[in-house]
């Protein structure tokens, strides 16, 4: 085949799942030059690192640092970690993301029960006590912000079941992290794990854990080989750790950049990164409630940084999603499982969690409904300017 031409990609503004904006000082950080991931520089970058993430998850934990992978990397590492053949984990399910949890603890060996609920509402804990049917599990887990459905799956009530069943308590923080309260420490997570390329703004690549102590006790009484050699937290915190001991070539610039995107975010400050959140999440269902558009997630466990819109009855999704993109350069997502072709979704994390995004992509929507035979009721950016004016 003929030489391709130097890459030139389009510029898009990207409100949807995943991954969202990335800011100009972050894509700075990324083309600085290339360290050795031995290097004393680079070393000096983990360590910061490290310290930036203990405080954006909210932890003292020392085995907290991020994989060279992306956030499924994390879900994999955690899970095959904790787990033996024939443990027993309880995991709630209410979206893709937990859905992939039971498969990839089922790949462990795990006896697996899933905790059912339906997409578009949250976690039950009366559910996870009724799965149990009184049996001690080993790790009870569940996906805190669910990225499918824009769902919130309150960490304490969960906790409080695995501690009735003597479990450890894992949870995905894929789009939380950054985004919202996470707190692992008040919440009791024993593991968790993201991704640098939701809330916090950075390139798909890296992905954020953070375990206990108690899940490093159980770790370390394991009696089979972690099934991993890649995701084998212990080989790994030895090259976190003090030791550096050599694992993997780490991408070097890539944690440049998630260096930059946790420096921002405490720059910020974390309530105020928050808020602003909470602020753009409101404006955005507003507008969108305000054009006619059903939301079906219930406003008290809706996420701020991700929003389910359920598609008018009569129009295309994929057509919708295409005139955004190639008309007006702007980038939502489809829905997946059940809401698949019945509803959009529209993100707000990180860079992308901004006023001016929010009446764009209003009007943008209100003038491409119109052409695919949806007549919005209002252009929805008068409710959105009102709630920023309150």
């Amino acid at each position: 085949m003929p030489i391709p031409p130097s890459l030139n990609t389009p510029r898009r503004l990207l409100m949807g799942p995943g991954p969202s904006e990335v800011p100009d000082s972050v894509l700075r950080a990324l083309a600085q030059p290339t360290l050795g991931h031995l290097d004393p520089a680079f070393v000096e970058v983990m360590n910061q690192v490290q310290g930036m993430l203990r405080t954006v998850w909210g932890t003292r934990n020392d085995a907290t640092f991020a994989l060279s992978a992306t956030g499924s990397s994390g879900m994999e590492a955690c899970l095959t970690n904790l787990l033996e053949p024939g443990d027993r984990a309880l995991i709630g399910v209410n979206g893709v993301f937990g859905s992939r949890m039971v498969e990839v603890a089922e790949r462990a060996g795990a006896e697996v029960t899933r905790v059912d609920q339906t997409w578009g509402k949250p976690l039950d804990p009366s559910a996870f006590r009724l799965a149990a049917k009184g049996r001690r599990h080993k790790v009870v887990a569940m996906v805190h912000a669910e990225t499918s459905t824009g769902v919130r799956n309150d960490l304490g009530p969960i906790r409080a079941v695995a501690n009735e069943y003597g479990a450890l308590f894992v949870a995905d923080c894929v789009t939380s992290l950054g985004g919202m309260p996470v707190d692992l420490d008040a919440s009791g997570v024993d593991a968790a794990y993201s991704a640098s390329q939701k809330c916090l703004s950075a390139p798909s690549g890296t992905a954020p854990i953070s375990l206990s102590e108690r899940a490093l006790a159980v770790m370390a009484k394991r009696t089979t080989p972690i099934r991993s050699w890649y995701l084998d937290l212990n080989l790994l915190r030895n090259y976190w750790g003090g030791e550096r001991k050599y694992h993997h070539t780490a991408p070097s610039n890539l944690f440049y950049a998630l260096h930059e995107a946790l420096r921002l975010s405490l720059e910020e400050g974390l309530s105020n990164r928050y808020k602003r959140h909470q602020r753009n999440g409101l404006a955005l269902c507003a507008g969108l409630t305000a054009m006619g558009l059903q939301l079906p997630v219930a406003t008290n466990v809706r996420l701020p940084q991700l929003t389910l819109v359920a598609v008018p009855e009569g129009v295309d999704a994929s057509a919708v999603l295409a005139d955004l993109r190639d008309i007006y350069g702007i980038e939502i997502g489809g829905g997946l499982g059940p809401f698949a072709g019945k509803a959009w979704r529209i993100g707000l994390m990180g860079g992308a969690s901004q006023r001016a995004h929010v009446i764009r992509l209003l009007a943008a929507l209100h003038s491409t409904l119109l052409r695919h035979g949806y007549s919005p009721p209002d252009h929805g950016v008068a409710a959105a300017e009102g709630v920023y004016d309150a």
